[in-house]
């Protein structure tokens, strides 16, 4: 399929570019960009009248499970500390989700994603009960609406070396299958260096080293991660990730909020990507990481809330400028950007520009800015005005999947109210 979008105002975060012009698309690909394009003989146009156009947004760490925890009932005995957060609420969850579940939390998470413009996501699974096969049940929710996804399982110990043995085989299986999918890879799991023996994280790096790939695990979101490395095996937790090879390119750092300004260097040194959360550190009263000190591998993910990147960008600008350790204006738009780099990686293409050859994975924005608008003050418009309302339409390799804010192909509606029944369900498994 080829087709034109005429008079679009394409814009970039990071570097920050604007400019009015055409765009050809060609069998998935940006093929041209240049003003006044001509369509040739069967060739569709859409005219945007002036609308932004902006490369889809990434997600680089969430959870697609929590998508049916919304509104869920509290644990009758209240967590005090972010362990017994995991233990009270999330392991809870995650024991009792099934096909079903796994099924409509992902085809929920995908559908919201979409419509907020996001195009990727990088999801990080735990389902102990129903392992093998799961990242296919997210890979078939995803596919049915047309996103994109890097996917793997959450391993661990705390099940026992069978369900983590399980975990392992479920990530190579993925992996292996997805090389060569144009909307899907796989990388390898963990859950944290608190819940991984030193053989676990010495199979983890095996794995990685095997197939050139990385690990997604969450480090440092809690000082219990910190101090449990460093009672129960003498090292702080990105020397103990390195000696057994998981700090390496294409790993995936989620949070990183009490790690040195040492750590943080060893972990740029090394090519791994750290993810920052804003919203789930601030929830769960974990602190906030030091943005100053991330390096040019840093990313924005949301952690299991909706991925609405607009939101969990300017919840990072205002709690960090509301902080002694205000960052930069334009840290937080250039790190949802270079979500884009860290798909690239993955995929081997160059995602995340507006260039001839970058995938057509695009976001239309009906926002009429009632100031100027230009390369200097981007970030301004982007932190205090342009919210997810105003995504009209999204594109993922060249087919349009939101159409006037209404996801194609799908009944939401329907959607909807089968996910509210599997909810209640999960709920009643969940609470006895």
């Amino acid at each position: 399929m080829s087709l034109i979008l005429k008079n679009a105002r394409a814009m970039v975060l990071n570097p920050t570019s604007i400019q009015n012009c055409d765009i050809r698309i060609t069998e998935g690909e940006i093929a041209s960009v240049s003003s006044h394009l001509k369509s040739v003989r069967g060739e569709e146009t859409v005219d945007l009248s002036g609308k932004i156009v902006m490369p889809g947004f990434v997600c680089s760490h969430t959870h697609l499970y929590s998508a049916l925890s919304r509104g869920m009932p509290a644990p009758a005995d209240s967590p005090r500390n972010f362990v017994e957060i995991l233990r009270k609420i999330w392991w809870k969850l995650d024991e009792v989700l099934d096909e079903e579940s796994i099924y409509y939390s992902a085809l929920i998470g995908a559908i919201e994603s979409l419509k907020f413009g996001t195009t990727t996501l990088i999801d990080h699974h735990a389902s102990p009960n129903q392992i093998k096969g799961a990242l296919d049940i997210i890979k078939v929710a995803m596919s049915r609406v047309g996103m994109r996804g890097i996917l793997c399982y959450e391993t661990t110990d705390r099940g026992g070396m069978k369900r983590r043995d399980l975990g392992l085989e479920e990530n190579e299986r993925f992996l292996t299958e997805n090389t060569s999918n144009s909307h899907f890879r796989g990388t390898i799991g963990a859950h944290a260096s608190l819940t991984l023996v030193d053989d676990s994280l010495t199979k983890l790096g095996e794995l990685a080293e095997m197939y050139d790939n990385g690990v997604h695990i969450h480090v440092g979101e809690d000082k219990a991660d910190v101090l449990d490395s460093e009672k129960r095996y003498r090292l702080n937790l990105v020397d103990r990730l390195e000696k057994f090879g998981v700090l390496r390119k294409k790993s995936i750092l989620a949070h990183g909020v009490h790690l040195s300004e040492k750590q943080l260097a060893k972990v740029e040194r090394s090519g791994a990507w750290l993810i920052h959360n804003p919203r789930s550190n601030m929830n769960n009263s974990v602190g906030y990481a030091p943005l100053k000190w991330f390096g040019q591998h840093s990313a924005l993910g949301t952690d299991g809330f909706p991925a609405d990147m607009f939101e969990e960008a300017k919840f990072g600008y205002f709690r960090n400028a509301e902080s002694d350790d205000r960052t930069e204006f334009s840290r937080l738009p250039s790190m949802l950007q270079n979500g884009q780099k860290l798909v690239s990686e993955f995929f081997g293409r160059s995602f995340g520009t507006l260039s001839k050859g970058s995938p057509a994975d695009l976001v239309v924005l009906d926002y009429n800015p009632p100031t100027p608008l230009h390369t200097k003050n981007l970030h301004g418009h982007f932190l205090f005005g342009m919210n997810s309302t105003a995504v009209q339409h999204v594109m993922v390799d060249g087919n349009w999947v939101v159409w006037d804010r209404q996801v194609l192909g799908i009944d939401e509606q329907v959607v909807a109210e089968k996910a509210r029944k599997v909810a209640l369900k999960l709920w009643k498994r969940m609470h006895g």
